[in-house]
């Protein structure tokens, strides 16, 4: 059974190993132990006993805006929706505390849409979002990454 839990600091360890391949090939930005450490707080885990199946971070931009980053399923467990229940957590979160928008940059838009994420052009995310992480990543400023947002209404 698939059960969702914040992370702690000893889940960093395979954190760190689940992502590699996808920090390598450019899909997710490369965060050191002393970042993910730092937002621990912002990180749902999917776990099956003691596996982690996968993970994402809620990260908070402003009292209006929170973004979906480093969402990242194992592939033997993709097709389980395992990143359908990450997103699920991470919007439950933001509702919870307040947020209006959730912003996700993704290479998987349809995956968003999905779950009732709407595309918003890229001029409209918030300029220090730019700096703070795509700077670092080794497609900027040549992004082909689709922006999306998830509104949060008192009905969801």
């Amino acid at each position: 059974m698939i059960r969702y839990a914040s992370a702690t600091l000893q889940d960093i360890p395979a954190m760190q190993e689940l992502v590699r391949s996808e920090v390598k090939e450019g899909v997710i930005l490369p965060r050191s132990d002393d970042e993910v450490a730092t937002n621990i707080r912002s990180y749902h885990l999917a776990k099956e006993e003691d596996e982690l199946l996968g993970y994402a971070a809620l990260h908070i931009h402003s009292p209006r805006i929170a973004e979906i980053r480093s969402l990242i399923v194992a592939p033997v467990h993709r097709g389980r929706s395992v990143g359908k229940g990450l997103i699920e957590s991470a919007l439950r979160e933001a509702k919870e505390l307040g947020v209006d928008e959730v912003l996700a940059l993704t290479y998987l838009p349809d995956f968003f849409r999905h779950m009732g994420f709407e595309e918003i052009p890229k001029e409209s995310i918030p300029e220090h979002k730019i700096w703070a992480d795509c700077i670092k990543c080794i497609h900027f400023p040549n992004c082909h990454e689709t922006s999306l947002i998830y509104k949060i209404t008192g009905t969801d």
